[in-house]
């Protein structure tokens, strides 16, 4: 059984409960968990699932081509020389 943990901010000492509940917004906004929340609300269908998946695609690959490793540097220029060679 997978132990799941709830989110939540502790309130510190003098900080009005607003301020404290402005932070656990936050936090809950940049997980993605209040988005997921509003999706979950009513039933989507199929299409509208693969648009918005497709729709969010960009933003995924984007940070996840903005850093290559010295191997897949490597493995890119042979890949090249490969094809260079083929041609």
């Amino acid at each position: 059984m997978s132990e799941r943990s709830m989110r939540g901010v502790m309130v510190k000492k003098g900080e009005p409960v607003d301020r404290a509940l402005k932070r656990l917004k936050t936090k809950l906004d940049t997980e993605g968990i209040l988005e997921e929340m509003r999706r979950r609300r009513a039933f989507e269908s199929p299409a509208a699932r693969k648009i918005r998946k497709a729709r969010t695609a960009p933003k995924r690959h984007k940070v996840r081509w903005r850093y290559t490793s010295p191997a897949q540097a490597a493995k890119a220029e042979e890949a090249a020389a490969a094809a260079a060679a083929n041609a």
